[in-house]
């Protein structure tokens, strides 16, 4: 009987034949990915080669289930999907409504939903920079991030009732006027904060290992940043101009005195100082305002039962993670025919693999982190 010499395969000890890619998985049940998101990585090695999130894993059908509610209703569903800028995501709602119905807002109503959107774009920064810094190893951030923004769920809880999916911004202004507490505990967390912040670049941003861990990590061009749609902080840190507070003003934005945030480097590093300097502007916002909310009316009047005139209606906002927008189609009856919402963190993802592509698997977590993602504003 003859032998058959079989030579056999040689298999590197990072998987496949003759040292060919590994794929890993990466989630859907992983810490650093603040949620239920699927991550394929392919790797050569340590160096990512692609990239490929697996979305659907908290999908709810929220635009299908706002479609069956009323124009009262459906607001607060959107609470729900950015659960960090649930104040802002109830704006948008009302808003495209009110353009709808050609409400006018009282100035007063106005006045305190820019203040409560502002204190939860710091409360959303808050926690995002002591996830961010806990993600690349340091945990005693993360402590400090929520010291402070538990007082701004102090405020939000005896004003609203709720600390999180608040309900409180209604079409015609808000549910209920500001507790009488409101101003003087906005002001007490103004001047706490303003010393607080200076704490966060001394404890995280000037740190040597954090920097280099940051610095040159998950570069995105201004180029690359608008061809893939990123909005918010991830778009400007590379430069791009898009707050839609500034480029199409709503509310009294036009008549306040701020900046927009822009970094050049287009690396993780900018992403994070845009955020970490967004929250100065933001309290600045509200030292203009805590003295100044007019009085009169928190709500104008409405009808019980809402009916948007047949015809298309779109109105967009900037939140914590970049632009949001309402689109609504009526058809002239008490519910939507259609919504379709744009939310800013599926458009982000999307950038993720040009950015972590060339990279060491190392730095995909840095580069993850600074897109802040929060899972059911992608999965809607």
């Amino acid at each position: 009987m003859n032998e058959t010499n079989i030579e056999e395969p040689t298999i590197s000890p990072l998987g496949g034949e003759g040292g060919d890619d590994l794929i890993i998985n990466i989630g859907p049940q992983h810490p650093a990915t603040h949620g239920v998101l699927h991550l394929v990585v392919t790797l050569q090695g340590e160096t990512i080669k692609n990239v490929e999130p697996h979305l659907g894993y908290i999908h709810r059908s929220i635009e299908k289930m706002c479609e069956s509610l009323t124009y009262r209703q459906f607001i607060y569903v959107t609470s729900r999907m950015d659960y960090l800028s649930s104040h802002i995501n109830n704006h948008a709602c009302a808003l495209c409504i009110e353009k709808g119905m050609q409400i006018e807002v009282p100035p007063r109503a106005q006045v305190i939903r820019v203040m409560v959107d502002e204190l939860t774009r710091i409360a959303s920064h808050e926690l995002w920079w002591g996830a961010m810094a806990m993600d690349l190893g340091a945990f005693t951030p993360f402590f400090h991030a929520f010291r402070e923004r538990e007082n701004i769920n102090d405020i939000m809880e005896e004003t609203c009732g709720a600390r999180l999916t608040m309900n409180y911004i209604v079409p015609g202004g808000v549910m209920a006027d500001i507790h009488p507490n409101f101003q003087q505990r906005v002001k007490n967390f103004i001047q706490l904060f303003k010393s607080k912040v200076d704490e966060y670049d001394e404890l995280v941003t000037g740190n040597i290992i954090f920097q280099n861990r940051m610095k040159g990590v998950g570069c995105l061009s201004a180029a690359d940043a608008v061809s893939y749609g990123c909005t918010g902080p991830t778009a400007r840190g590379s430069g791009v101009t898009c707050d839609i507070r500034k480029l199409y003003p709503y509310e009294i934005y036009n008549t306040l005195q701020f900046e927009e945030i822009l970094e050049t480097a287009g690396d993780s590093f900018a992403r994070y100082m845009v955020r970490l300097r967004e929250m100065r502007q933001s309290v600045a916002i509200l030292e203009q305002l805590v003295d100044n909310i007019p009085e009169g009316d928190f709500q104008a009047k409405t009808k019980a039962v809402l009916k948007l005139p047949k015809g298309e209606f779109y109105q967009r906002v900037e939140t914590a993670r970049g632009e949001f927008g309402v689109y609504i189609v009526s058809e002239g009856a008490t519910t939507p025919y259609r919504i379709k919402f744009r939310s800013p963190g599926f458009a982000n993802l999307s950038a993720l693999n040009h950015m972590a592509r060339g990279g060491k698997l190392g730095d995909l977590v840095a580069t993850m982190g600074t897109l802040d993602l929060v899972i059911p504003d992608i999965d809607r």
